[in-house]
C-alpha cells in the first residue's frame, strides 16, 4: 500500500486536491518547506499589482483612506482570527514575530508585577528566547527559567511554541494553558509552526503570536500577528507605543494615549504591499476546512515516516497526535544530505546540528510528492551522493 500507484490513488480522492492548482510550483520540484516559507498563491501577483499600480499609482497618498490601508492591521486581523480560534477585534497584524513576542511577554509581565520570573523553553525558536532574555535584562531583576523545570508558581508569564520548530513535537495547548494559569501565571503561545497546518485555538490563552509566511503562504517577510484575550484588552500595555497605537494618531499629541481595544498593540505604519500579499493568501484560507487540512497533514507525515522506515532516526514524535505538519530526521551530516536532496528536486531544510526537516503543506503537497521525496532520499543515502565536496560548503540560509 506504499507504492506510487497507491499514492496517486490517494491524490485522486483527496478533497483538497484542487487547491494545489492555486499555487505556483516549479516543474520537477517536490516542495517540503512550507513550514519555513509557503508557496506562492497564484492570485498574489494580481493583488500586489493592484496595490502598486491602482492604489499607490492611482490614488497616491489617498490610498490610506480610499484603499483602506490605514485599517489593514485590524481588518486583516479579523480575517485571520478564525484560523486561531479568535474573534473580531482580538487580533492585530503588523511588524514581525520577534516584535510581537516582545510586546506580549512584556504586557503579560506588567499584568503580574508581583512576580519576577519569565518561563521560556530554551529549545524554542531562538528569536523567542532571545527576546525574552533581552526583555528580562532591560527590566532588571527578572529570572528567565526553562520550561522543562516545570515550576510556574512564581512565574509572571510562560512563553511556548505550540509546535517545536526542530522536531515538530506538539504541545497540548489546553492542558498546558490550564496548568500555567492555575499557577497564577499568564500564557503566551507562539503558533508560527501550527497556524495553517491544523486547527489552532488560542482562545483560552492570555496572548498569542504568529507569522503568516509559513503555512499561510503570505510571502517572505509577511507581517506577523498578535492576539490579546478580551479579558486583558483594557489593562494590557503596549511597551512599544508607536503612533498607530495611539487613540488619535492624527492629533499628533506629544504624549501617548493608548487606543481602545486591540489597536493599542499596533506600532508603526503598516507595510501595505506585504499586506496585499497576505490578503490574497487569506482569500484561499477562507474556503478551506481546517479539519480536512489536519487530516491530510497527519496522512502525509505518517506516509513519509512509513516510507523512510529505519533508514534514518526519527526526531519527530511517532504518534501523529503529538506532532505538527513536519517530519524531522537525524543525520550527523544532515547539511550536505539536504543539499544533495535539493539538487535532485526535493526541497527540505536543515537545522543545526543534525536535523533534516520536511514540512508538509496540505493545500499543495500531494501523496505522490511524499513517495517521490522518500525515494530520492533513499537514493542519496544508499549511494552516498551527499559526499560530493560542493555540498559541504554552507550557504547563508540553511
Amino acid at each position: 500500500m506504499l507504492d506510487r500507484d497507491h499514492c496517486l490513488a490517494l491524490d485522486a480522492g483527496d478533497p483538497l486536491r484542487d487547491f494545489r492548482d492555486e499555487f505556483v510550483l516549479p516543474e520537477g520540484v517536490v516542495y517540503l518547506v512550507g513550514n519555513s516559507l509557503g508557496a506562492l498563491p497564484r492570485r498574489t501577483a494580481e493583488r500586489v499589482r493592484q496595490a502598486v499600480e491602482d492604489e499607490w499609482g492611482g490614488q497616491l497618498v489617498g490610498g490610506w483612506n480610499l484603499a483602506g490601508w490605514y485599517e489593514q492591521p485590524l481588518t486583516t486581523g479579523d480575517r485571520l482570527a478564525p484560523l486561531i480560534g479568535a474573534g473580531p477585534g482580538q487580533v492585530v497584524v503588523g511588524n514581525t514575530t520577534s516584535i510581537a513576542v516582545y510586546q506580549t511577554v512584556a504586557a503579560a509581565a506588567r499584568l503580574r508585577p508581583d512576580r519576577r520570573v519569565i518561563v521560556s523553553d530554551v529549545r524554542n525558536f531562538p528569536t523567542d528566547h532571545y527576546m525574552v532574555q533581552g526583555l528580562a535584562g532591560l527590566l532588571g531583576g527578572y529570572e528567565v527559567r526553562d520550561f522543562a523545570e516545570g515550576r510556574f508558581d512564581d512565574a509572571a508569564v510562560v512563553l511556548l511554541s505550540e509546535v517545536d520548530y526542530r522536531t515538530g513535537a506538539r504541545h497540548d495547548v489546553p492542558a498546558v494553558t490550564a496548568r500555567v494559569q492555575a499557577a497564577g501565571a499568564l500564557m503566551v503561545w507562539d503558533v508560527c509552526h501550527s497556524v495553517g497546518a491544523m486547527e489552532v485555538d488560542v482562545s483560552m490563552a492570555d496572548f498569542a503570536v504568529g507569522c503568516t509566511y509559513k503555512y499561510l503562504n503570505a510571502g517572505p517577510g509577511a507581517p506577523a500577528f498578535l492576539y490579546v484575550n478580551p479579558r486583558h484588552l483594557a489593562a494590557a500595555e503596549n511597551v512599544l507605543p508607536g503612533w498607530h497605537g495611539h487613540a488619535e494618531p492624527f492629533a499628533f499629541e506629544p504624549g501617548f494615549r493608548p487606543a481602545e481595544g486591540i489597536r493599542r498593540f499596533a506600532v508603526g505604519t503598516p507595510h501595505v504591499l506585504s499586506f496585499a500579499a497576505l490578503e490574497a493568501a487569506l482569500d484561499v484560507w477562507e474556503r478551506v476546512s481546517m479539519r480536512q487540512v489536519r487530516a491530510k497533514s497527519v496522512a502525509l507525515t505518517s506516509l513519509f515516516i512509513d516510507l523512510v522506515g529505519d533508514a534514518l532516526e526519527l526526531a519527530s514524535p511517532l504518534d501523529a497526535a503529538d506532532r505538527g505538519s513536519q517530519v524531522s530526521l537525524y543525520h550527523p551530516d544532515g547539511y550536505p544530505v539536504m543539499r544533495a536532496l535539493i539538487d535532485r528536486g526535493v526541497h527540505g531544510d536543515f537545522r543545526a546540528p543534525d536535523i533534516l526537516r520536511f514540512g508538509f503543506a496540505p493545500l499543495y503537497t500531494r501523496f505522490v510528492d511524499v513517495h517521490d521525496a522518500a525515494a530520492v532520499l533513499a537514493e542519496v543515502l544508499e549511494k552516498e551522493l551527499w559526499r560530493e565536496e560542493k555540498y559541504a560548503r554552507r550557504l547563508a540560509v540553511t
